[in-house]
């Protein structure tokens, strides 16, 4: 701009423009008076809000038996205790299911003896049924998931005991 151009700017009006930028939502604000045009402008950086993903509710059973409910985890951690027996956690996100198909008998019950190799539950994962087999013999102590329950990666799903 030449000196001439300048000289004609009127400071305390770009300090208004820029004041009413910080009192408002605007982000710009435009003059013009005559032949100059003032323009003040002010960048929003907005940051995205991380997302939260809510637990899917919990399915309703349809007539399990009191042993083959899963037990709730307690929400405060200071209230969880170490289990006894090796827990057999979901190597996957997805939805798991405690039988084959819907109406029939589930995989394991607490008290049964399983063996190595032997399907415990099932993680559905994109589509496709991954079996979660047992990595030992023993005896079922826990079943800690619910059928068509969300799990996590690292999730344990069943307690064996020797």
């Amino acid at each position: 701009m030449s000196d001439d151009k300048n000289k004609n700017i009127d400071a305390d009006l770009v300090r208004s423009l820029a004041d009413i930028l910080n009192d408002t939502d605007l982000t710009e604000i435009e003059v013009e008076r005559g032949d100059l045009k003032i323009k003040v402008k002010r960048e929003v950086t907005v940051a995205a809000a991380p997302i939260q993903y809510a637990a899917a509710p919990a399915p309703v059973a349809h007539a399990a038996p009191a042993a083959a409910a899963p037990l709730s985890m307690p929400s405060d951690p200071a209230t969880i205790v170490a289990r006894a027996g090796e827990e057999v956690k979901s190597p996957m996100v997805g939805t798991a299911y405690l039988q084959p198909a819907p109406g029939a008998d589930p995989f394991i019950k607490v008290g049964d003896k399983v063996k190595k190799g032997q399907t415990l539950v099932i993680v559905e994962a994109m589509k496709t049924m991954n079996p979660i087999q047992s990595p030992r013999d023993g005896v079922v102590a826990e079943i800690l998931v619910g059928d068509a329950q969300p799990v996590e990666f690292g999730e344990a799903l069943v307690v064996l005991e020797a």
